[in-house]
C-alpha cells in the first residue's frame, strides 16, 4: 500500500494534467471552457482516483458534461499514464461536485437569518426594557433593606415587627 504523501501527489497530477487536456486536447464540444476540475482523490493502492468537477451552466450543459467525461475517459486515462509513469494508471471515476449547490444553499440560509435579525432589529427599534434599565431589584433606603432582609428570613410578622 503506498504512502498518503504519494497518493496525494498522484492526485495533484492526475488534477493537472486531466483539466490541461480538457482545455486543450479534448475537441468535445460538449466539454467546452465551462468545465472546471475542483478536486481529485486517489485510493490508497493507487488504483482508482476520483475527479470532482463542476460546470458552469444549467442542468442540461452539465448533463451533455457528464456523458462527454464518460466518453472521454479512455483518452484522459491514457493521458494520466503517459504523465505519471506509474505501473498501474489508476481508473477515472467523474463526479459532479456538489461544492456549488452547498454554497448557494448556505449562501440562502444566511440571506434568511439577516432578514430575520432586521425584522427582530426594526421590533425593538422603539421598545423599553421590561423591568426598567437595571433588571435589578435594589433597596431606596435602609429600611427598605430591613424589612427585605427580615423577610428573607421569615422573622417579620403580621404588621412588621419581629415576632418571637
Amino acid at each position: 500500500m503506498a504512502d498518503n504523501a504519494r497518493a496525494k501527489r498522484l492526485a495533484d497530477l492526475i488534477r493537472e494534467v486531466v483539466a490541461q487536456k480538457l482545455q486543450r486536447g479534448i475537441k468535445d464540444p460538449r466539454l467546452g471552457s465551462h468545465v472546471t476540475i475542483t478536486d481529485t482523490r486517489v485510493t490508497g493502492d493507487l488504483r482508482e482516483a476520483t475527479v470532482f468537477y463542476t460546470v458552469y451552466g444549467d442542468d442540461e450543459e452539465r448533463a451533455a458534461a457528464a456523458a462527454g467525461l464518460e466518453s472521454a475517459k479512455g483518452v484522459l486515462r491514457s493521458e494520466v499514464g503517459r504523465a505519471a509513469g506509474v505501473k498501474f494508471t489508476p481508473t477515472l471515476t467523474f463526479v459532479a461536485d456538489a461544492l456549488p449547490d452547498n454554497a448557494r444553499a448556505i449562501e440562502d440560509l444566511l440571506d434568511r437569518a439577516r432578514a430575520s435579525d432586521a425584522k427582530v432589529r426594526e421590533a425593538s427599534a422603539g421598545a423599553d426594557f421590561a423591568g426598567g434599565a437595571d433588571p435589578y431589584r435594589k433597596p431606596e433606603t435602609e429600611d427598605d433593606a430591613a424589612d427585605a432582609a427580615d423577610a428573607a428570613d421569615g422573622t417579620a410578622g403580621k404588621d412588621g415587627d419581629a415576632s418571637s
